[in-house]
């Protein structure tokens, strides 16, 4: 580990955290990747339909991978900072990115598109993705699952009660009570690594549902205490829970 305690922080608070690459934690930071391959699926997927959404595209990283867009993609972005990066990223594949506010109703007529895709959404109306579904069109999904990183969010908070949010039978139950099918549920969990604190203060400005309302002065003291640890035992290890989900329209 090269660098102080206040040098590490210092140089993640300065650093930018637009977007949603995670560029920045390169050779500091490690996640495994989910088996399924989401990047590729969603390839496949747009490859074969003629219009497409992704919803909380954040910079468009992952959607700027598809190979071959359909005639019509669209993108669609709550938080400000991130619209101008994804309308940069998907330029090139002939993407609309519009900036929407973080609760419904999506600004789309009923049953435009073929496929619906989202990575990480904050939430998911599912019965705005029917809506916007034409008949026998696809919504695919990874999603972030229970207690994600939780190892990390006690590192700062202490204790935590067993999570009651984003477990994948909901949203199988979610889906089918809005009349689509589920035809794929996938989990995973994948191991984290920390090699510095610059990486988890990086890391808990960008991902803010870990720690709500973080801020470095607010949890300096927390802080030391697992840059020591980091120093006396090695990196730290979380574990992120994921799962794939696919539902369709009748």
């Amino acid at each position: 580990m090269v660098g102080t305690f206040e040098e590490l922080v210092a140089e993640a608070e300065a650093a930018p955290v637009e977007g949603w690459g995670f560029d920045w934690l390169r050779g500091r930071a490690t996640e495994e990747r989910p088996p399924w391959g989401y990047a590729r699926l969603v390839g496949d997927r747009m490859a074969a339909v003629k219009a497409a959404l992704d919803i909380d595209t954040g910079g468009g990283e992952v959607l700027a991978e598809v190979p071959v867009p359909p005639p019509l993609l669209v993108a669609t972005e709550a938080w400000p900072p991130n619209v101008p990066v994804a309308r940069r990223n998907l330029r090139p594949l002939g993407a609309s990115v519009v900036r929407v506010g973080d609760r419904p109703p999506l600004p789309f007529r009923d049953a435009t598109f073929d496929l619906v895709v989202s990575r990480h959404p904050v939430h998911t109306w599912w019965d705005e993705v029917a809506r916007v579904l034409r008949p026998g069109g696809a919504y695919l999904s990874q999603q972030i699952g229970p207690g994600t990183v939780r190892e990390l969010s006690e590192a700062i908070l202490g204790p935590l009660p067993p999570p009651q949010h984003r477990h994948p039978e909901v949203a199988v139950a979610d889906a089918r009570a809005v009349g689509l099918t589920v035809v794929d549920l996938r989990e995973a969990t994948l191991r984290t690594v920390f090699h510095d604190i610059g990486a988890v203060v990086w890391f808990l400005r960008k991902v803010v549902w870990t720690v709500p309302g973080f801020t470095v002065g607010r949890y300096r003291d927390e802080l030391r205490r697992l840059d020591a640890r980091i120093r006396a035992e090695g990196p730290f290890v979380a574990y992120a829970r994921r799962f794939l989900i696919e539902a369709r329209r009748g």
